[in-house]
């Protein structure tokens, strides 16, 4: 896969700051936070334990390899990524979460780096010199006149040393995506139906291992399903009561506190999901900047992206196990100050959901989202464009809110595929 147009930043426009409001607003915003902090640690704690089902999974299908435990392999890494996805709108307002976020949902990677590829995919790359040094064949690769020894495959290898090596972005060695590829490899499919379909016996013991390199090859998807244990057990403790997210949050000042809150909504629905996640895709009309482009999982991981936007506004959260997680939210703050744009707000947050749960069930009923970008389907390119305008559109809503609250200007993450997208062809 190819790196992505970086996004930009977006200035918005916004009313000027306002001295403080009194003791009782600022109690009520206090609240809000606290209800914010809460569902991040309801989230992210679900998604750790979706995690450690996958773990089991995995350790289930490396102790004995078939069709059915890589059928059950896979099915917990979908059923794990649901509550990862809805914890994103905590990322681009939280310096926590954004700086490590990469270490779990980085993409679009160069899956050559990692295990064999089709010839279609190339043999060299002018950005990646480790396009196709495929560590799991390869135990020792030279990179910058330097031996890179992986002849056993660690934590600190993955993490430390093959994550982002040479400072290439797509050189993505740990997180959900590293661990989706080596579930399904490849989608070798373009926008044709089908996602990836790598045979069990690539896990296989002995004469019956396929691709070769069996053995190292379980070891990377049992190290990299680990480190990803690791780390989400390590973002839910900062969230926990004692833990540095929280308390940065709910010690700090309350308008900074709704600002990171805000932020998070603006950046996710504009730069990030309209712009680099589905504009640019379909634009270039083109499979690999799908974001779950192995699995052909790319529309629930959308779907619940917006679930999450519009749940921290409200206050509220539906748990894995169905309980519900639920406080006062920032829509009640905007409902005092400005109830037109409150009202405005929440319609177009329903308005998205909707949108985005039409192309969720497209995606189940009738084609894969890889598919529906692809170039002269006019239905489903309508389908993707409708959920990227109700994106734009709740951004501006966005924007009313931060004015009516009198919160301080904010740049919400910009994209080139939405601001300028001749850009994007040069």
């Amino acid at each position: 896969m190819k790196t992505t147009l970086r996004s930009l930043a977006l200035g918005v426009c916004l009313a000027l700051a306002v001295p403080a409001a009194g003791a009782g607003a600022a109690s009520e915003k206090r609240a809000v936070i606290d209800t914010y902090a809460d569902i991040a640690q309801a989230i992210y704690e679900d998604a750790l334990a979706g995690a450690k089902a996958l773990q089991k999974a995995v350790d289930a299908f490396l102790a004995k390899p078939g069709e059915a435990s890589l059928k059950a392999a896979r099915q917990a890494w979908l059923a794990a990524r649901e509550p990862y996805q809805t914890s994103e709108v905590y990322r681009f307002g939280n310096a926590i979460v954004d700086d490590w976020e990469g270490r779990v949902n980085a993409w679009p990677l160069d899956e050559g780096l990692i295990d064999y590829v089709d010839e279609s995919y190339g043999k060299e790359s002018d950005e990646n010199p480790l396009f196709t040094a495929n560590v799991i064949a390869n135990p020792k690769t030279v990179h910058g006149g330097e031996t890179v020894d992986a002849t056993t495959i660690t934590k600190a290898l993955l993490s430390e040393t093959l994550h982002e090596i040479g400072k290439v972005e797509a050189n993505v060695a740990t997180g959900y995506h590293a661990v989706e590829f080596l579930l399904w490899g490849q989608d070798l499919n373009g926008t044709g139906p089908g996602a990836g379909n790598r045979p069990w016996t690539d896990y296989a013991k002995g004469k019956a291992c396929t691709h070769g390199s069996c053995d190292r090859r379980g070891a990377y998807l049992k190290v990299a399903t680990d480190l990803l244990v690791d780390d989400l057990a390590w973002m839910a403790a900062q969230w926990a009561p004692k833990g540095g997210a929280r308390k940065g949050l709910v010690e700090g000042e309350e308008d900074a506190g709704l600002s990171a809150v805000l932020t998070g909504m603006g950046s996710l629905s504009y730069g990030e999901l309209a712009g680099e996640r589905m504009k640019l895709g379909l634009l270039l009309h083109d499979p690999e900047e799908e974001h779950d482009c192995f699995s052909d999982n790319t529309h629930n991981s959308h779907y619940r992206n917006v679930v999450g936007i519009r749940g921290v506004y409200l206050g509220e959260y539906v748990r894995s196990n169905g309980k519900t997680v639920k406080g006062p939210g920032v829509s009640q703050l905007v409902a005092k100050a400005d109830p037109a744009v409150n009202r405005e707000l929440r319609a177009k947050l329903d308005k998205t959901v909707a949108a985005f749960a039409a192309l969720k069930k497209r995606a189940e009923t009738v084609e894969a989202y890889d598919q529906m970008i692809g170039e002269g389907n006019v239905a489903g390119n309508a389908v993707v464009q409708a959920a990227i305008d109700a994106l734009t559109d709740q951004t501006k809503s966005i924007e009313r809110a931060v004015a009516a609250l009198r919160l301080q200007p904010i740049a919400f993450e910009g994209s080139e595929s939405l601001d300028d997208p001749a850009k994007v062809f040069k």
